[in-house]
Formats: structure tokens, sequence, C-alpha cells
């Protein structure tokens, strides 16, 4: 299937003088393809300043550059998981604009992400260069308010059935923490002031102090 999503908040309140709109579909049918590895790499590489990832269908979701106060939240959270990354020394961390296919072919971008570096370290130079044929160990999805909570749900399960260990969706705007964990329901934490990432992440404690403000 050949379809092409773009979020509201990409094409403003008033597009084709279709107002209010969440979101419009362009469906190609058989027109076009789908597309592979390359194929998306180079669309991305030719779209530098959207977010686009590819569910496991292979439609294309377009989304806009992160809005500036939830940017601001995602590089704390960075700075605050790279700090500890750099000194654990156990795994290597990724930004939001990594992307890696998932075992189920969808391709996506957390905000924040990390791969057990022997897990990373088996991957080909070539694997590595383009879109990682791999699901990282640990991922988070920071919402705005902009963000469909429903949509941030299902993608956060669909990390853990392709191999992710641990997963938090941070909701900035309700001040909650939805944990999720293999073979498991996830959790609601309400208004924390901190959580753990063990046993996954030993010895790391994320301070949302600066999330919630």
């Amino acid at each position: 299937m050949s379809v092409i999503t773009i979020e509201k908040n990409l094409v403003g309140e008033d597009f084709m003088g279709l107002p209010f709109l969440d979101k419009f579909q362009l469906n190609f049918g058989r027109v076009l393809k789908r597309m592979n590895d390359d194929d998306f790499f180079e669309f991305c590489r030719n779209n530098p300043e959207l977010r686009i990832e590819m569910n496991r269908r292979g439609e294309i979701l377009v989304m806009p550059p992160t809005f500036s106060e939830t940017g601001g939240k995602n590089f704390s959270l960075a700075i605050e998981f790279g700090i500890w990354a750099k000194k654990d020394g156990t795994g290597k961390g990724f930004d939001s604009s990594t992307g890696f296919v998932l075992p189920n072919g969808a391709i996506r971008s957390p905000d924040l992400s990390w791969i057990k570096l022997e897990k990373w370290n088996a991957l080909t130079k070539e694997c590595r260069a383009k879109f990682a044929h791999v699901c990282p160990d640990f991922v988070v999805e920071l919402r705005s308010e902009s963000d469909s909570l429903k949509k941030l749900q299902a993608k956060m399960h669909e990390y853990i059935e392709n191999g992710a260990s641990l997963g938090w969706l941070i909701d900035a705007t309700k001040k909650r923490v939805y944990v999720y964990r293999p073979s498991a329901e996830f959790e609601v934490l309400e208004n924390p002031t901190e959580i753990s990432g063990e046993p996954l992440l030993q010895g790391f404690t994320l301070n949302l102090k600066e999330i919630w403000e």
C-alpha cells in the first residue's frame, strides 16, 4: 500500500480549504510501490526538515519538526541520559533523528534510544551506516500537546513486541510516565519526581523536574 499521512500541525489549520483537519492522506494505490530501505533513505535525505517514519504496512508518516518547548525538554532528557550512557559504557545512545528498521518492517525514530553494545557491534558497518535493522533495547517517546496519546501508546507496544526491553512514554502535559516492559501490563506513574531504569539501565535515574517545568 502506498499511503502518505500528513499531520495537521504540519499543514496548518487551513489546507486546501479543509479547516480543522487532524490529518489527511494521499493514497497512491498501485501507482507507487512500497519503498525499500534505500528508497526510504533517499526520501528522508531529500526532506531533511521533516521527521518521517514508515509503519509495518509501508505507509509513510510525515511529521513536522519538534515544537520549541518539547525540543527543549527532549534536549534536557538527552543530556541527562547521555552523561549516564557515556559513564556506563555498556551501550550506545541515539537522538530523535535516528531511524531504525524494526523486525516487523516499520522504520521508527524514538525521541531517545539505547542499544546494548554487544548488539550494536554485531551489526555490519554497512547496516549501521543507514537505518540499522535492529530494535533498541530502551526507547523513550516524549509527548507534546499536539501528539495523539493513542498513537504513541501503539508505538510503544510496537517497540516492545519487536524486542525492546524497556520503554518510557513521558506525557509532559499530564505529568505521567507510562512504563512498558515485555510480558507485562504497562505501568502508569502519576507525577513522579524521578524514574529508575533498573535493572536494564543500571544506576540510571531520570530526574523529571525539567521535563515537568
